[in-house]
């Protein structure tokens, strides 16, 4: 009796510890949340983990677009460091566009109010392919107002442009960062885009609710170029162009002063030219840490006959 009363518990002991060395039974994966809309995603940087992507153009001392360059004519700097590894480069002129068309409308600029709309009119026409590109116009006095969505239809395009009245202070700063935030960092794209604004404006602000270092901010995260048209066409520096400047530099843009009215025309040709002109390089940062924080970029050109201009860094994941 008690053999069998010891042999039943070392059975029982021997099933316990078998059964202890199985791996736990893992959870399911709970679902992700879905947006309300399923048309709509939250914004995100478009930083994919390690990987990021930079657009910039080269020039040469006359200011003449520089196409042919190869990618070891070219040194990076993230964060000060050279990329672990290059996984991409190329020189892109046909990829879709996303753009953005904010229009100063202030009493500031009314006596040139037509033209600069006749002549934004004309660059939507040369540059927007209805088919690929989508563009959107955004007014703004000391509010911003949305007189067309993103669209490929031109007729729309311009009709949005028409309905433009001028009048009011300037908010220039909530401008950019609502057509930042809400337009270009949520519309959906199935390939790889560029994204651009064109800001034509003084420069000057009396009304945002945001800063100007917020608005260059979201302007970086939502990874957009943008292009500035200053409107003052006085040939002088005021605090309106250095804002505008700025602006542009900041996002790897152009900033552009115009000293007579035909001279703003000049300025649209050189932006639709320079969004066709432009190169694009990928890579994986060294000591790269998903900490939210502000990374800065340096492209150089091989030798000193070439400038680049590029954006001035982006902003990396935070982990969760």
């Amino acid at each position: 009796m008690t053999l069998k009363v010891s042999l039943a518990l070392s059975t029982v002991l021997i099933c316990a510890a078998a059964f202890a060395q199985q791996p736990a039974a893992m959870p399911t994966p709970a679902t992700a949340e879905q947006p309300a809309n399923g048309n709509q995603k939250l914004p995100t940087v478009r930083v994919r983990t390690d990987e990021v992507n930079v657009v910039f153009t080269v020039v040469d001392k006359s200011g003449k677009f520089v196409r042919d360059l190869k990618q070891d004519q070219f040194k990076v700097l993230d964060n000060h460091l050279p990329p672990r590894s290059v996984t991409n480069f190329s020189a892109q002129s046909n990829l879709p566009l996303q753009v953005g068309l904010l229009i100063d409308s202030s009493n500031s600029i009314r006596d040139r109010f037509q033209f600069e709309k006749d002549a934004v009119s004309e660059f939507l026409y040369e540059i927007i392919r209805p088919k690929t590109d989508k563009a959107f116009v955004l007014a703004f006095d000391e509010k911003w107002d949305l007189t067309q969505d993103f669209t490929g239809d031109l007729d729309k395009l311009k009709i949005g442009l028409k309905g433009i009245k001028a009048g009011g202070g300037t908010a220039l700063w909530d401008a950019v960062y609502f057509a930042c935030r809400d337009k270009l960092m949520k519309e959906q794209a199935n390939t790889s885009v560029r994204r651009a604004i064109v800001v034509v404006s003084d420069g000057e602000d009396n009304q945002s609710h945001v800063y100007k270092d917020e608005a260059i901010d979201m302007a970086q995260r939502a990874e957009v170029i943008v292009y500035t048209v200053s409107t003052t066409l006085m040939g002088t520096g005021t605090k309106g162009d250095d804002n505008l400047r700025a602006l542009a530099e900041a996002t790897g843009g152009r900033a552009f002063f115009p000293v007579k009215l035909d001279d703003v025309v000049a300025a649209f040709t050189d932006i639709q030219d320079e969004l066709r002109s432009q190169y694009s390089i990928s890579y994986h940062p060294e000591n790269f840490v998903a900490n939210g924080q502000f990374r800065p970029i340096q492209i150089l050109a091989d030798g000193k006959k070439y400038k680049v201009r590029a954006k001035k860094g982006y902003f990396v994941p935070k982990a969760e």
